[in-house]
């Protein structure tokens, strides 16, 4: 089995609507996909440039724990995004940045770490992926910025191994648990 990297952001459950909305404006413009209707707990509904098991039927989610979603995501071009693109042939878009995907997203509605939160995962599925995601500051500064923008608590880097994540962004406010002291 390869590396899982990926970024973790807390958030409250009213947040997550506008989070998913948000992701969704860091699809790339132009990918092929039937729209995905997702019911929220709750009842409220986002309609998502994604698929959920490679799928588009409606997801209602009124009794899960958990929501999948496969994303193909935009990234700003840096130095590992630029040495990624180049070895796998993606030219930057219009906008300047590159498509990178698949990066899963597994939504929890009660977050492992405090189930007062929920925990929106972006994990790479390769290796590839993976390092990139390490290495890219872009990327890092993509996933800090989502946090922000959607009011999180928390943003951490993950590197799947089962020890408690790199936290890379706080909010001021946060009454979420501090991050474990170094060891």
């Amino acid at each position: 089995m390869g590396l899982s990297y990926g970024y973790d952001i807390f958030l409250r459950p009213r947040r997550v609507a506008g989070a998913l909305t948000a992701v969704a404006g860091l699809a790339p413009p132009d990918r092929n996909v039937p729209p995905l209707d997702v019911t929220l707990p709750g009842g409220e509904r986002v309609v998502l440039p994604f698929t959920s098991g490679f799928g588009s039927e409606p997801v209602d989610c009124s009794g899960r724990d958990t929501l999948d979603l496969d994303t193909s995501l935009m990234f700003p071009v840096d130095d590992a995004v630029r040495a990624y693109a180049e070895s796998y042939g993606l030219p930057p878009e219009r906008n300047g940045r590159v498509r990178i995907g698949y990066v899963y997203l597994t939504v929890r509605f009660a977050s492992f770490l405090d189930p007062g939160y929920t925990a929106l995962e972006f994990w790479a599925p390769t290796s590839g992926i993976s390092r990139l995601f390490e290495r890219s500051a872009s990327i890092r500064e993509t996933f800090t910025g989502l946090a922000a923008a959607v009011g999180a608590e928390c943003c951490q880097f993950d590197v799947g191994d089962g020890s408690p994540g790199e936290v890379c962004w706080v909010s001021g406010e946060a009454g979420f648990p501090p991050a474990p002291p170094p060891s």
